[in-house]
């Protein structure tokens, strides 16, 4: 099994710990996504301590305020290191206004062509306000997306929108990835989009520590706990968990670059 998208460093057992337990878990690799410069930094350094994980460098929406140019020449150097293996979390966040609207759109569109320039995949972060998934921020971060991120490959990590949205996210070819949220009780819509994304581009995640799966609802998440979220999406398209571990391990593989 893999997991798309964790955050080793934001964990609090050590990342020997985490590693050892989603190895002995049978997750293979893992991608540690940075949320700003000095976090990106951490990921490498984790990726070149650890064969399993792979690093993916950024700055999180929610940390966009005083993005410029010097940033981003930054972010465009950590990107290029070999254990590199995507360039985010980026996109729209209008659920807390850490960032005007102004410096995460600035930051994104930044981010998008540090992505095209070093030819690796972008991971997106996307969050409405309020109780909605499908309102201003996906549908601007779609827009932006279609404008302007033709020949990128696109990740839309924590999945969280309906059914509708991932034919389309389908018809553009981008790949959908599924955290915990998808195995709550309450989530039976998003189960329904998780049944609905092409085979070829679907992959799974903890977003760690963040979104424990339901087994473990209540604890902080580690990579380990990919596995549960891996069973219900599984079970949610009908296939058994083996064939979709070998889906998924084949997809993140061609995404990512690791072996």
């Amino acid at each position: 099994m893999i997991d798309s998208h964790c955050h080793l460093t934001m964990c609090k057992p050590p990342n020997d710990e985490l590693v050892a337990a989603a190895r002995d878990a049978g997750v293979r690799r893992m991608l540690t996504v940075g949320i700003d410069e000095a976090t990106s930094r951490d990921a490498i350094a984790a990726a070149e301590q650890f064969e399993e994980v792979y690093a993916c460098v950024g700055r999180h929406p929610n940390g966009t305020t005083g993005f410029d140019d010097a940033a981003a020449a930054e972010l465009e150097r950590l990107a290029a290191h070999e254990r590199v293996a995507a360039v985010g979390e980026t996109g729209l966040d209008y659920y807390r206004d850490r960032a005007s609207r102004e410096d995460q759109h600035a930051a994104f569109r930044a981010h998008i062509e540090i992505a095209r320039r070093v030819e690796k995949p972008l991971v997106i972060h996307v969050r409405d306000g309020g109780q909605t998934t499908d309102g201003e921020a996906l549908e601007e971060t779609f827009d932006t997306l279609r404008s302007e991120a033709t020949g990128v490959t696109v990740i839309l990590h924590c999945f969280s929108a309906p059914r509708a949205r991932v034919l389309e996210a389908a018809n553009w070819g981008w790949y959908c990835s599924f955290a915990g949220n998808v195995t709550y009780p309450s989530a039976g819509e998003l189960r329904e989009a998780a049944a609905a994304v092409p085979d070829q581009l679907l992959l799974v995640e903890t977003d760690s520590p963040y979104l424990s799966p339901q087994p473990k609802r209540g604890k902080p998440n580690q990579p380990a706990n990919v596995v549960e979220t891996a069973k219900v999406v599984a079970a949610e398209r009908g296939v058994s968990y083996e064939e979709l571990e070998a889906l998924v391990e084949a997809n993140a593989a061609r995404v990512f670059g690791w072996s």
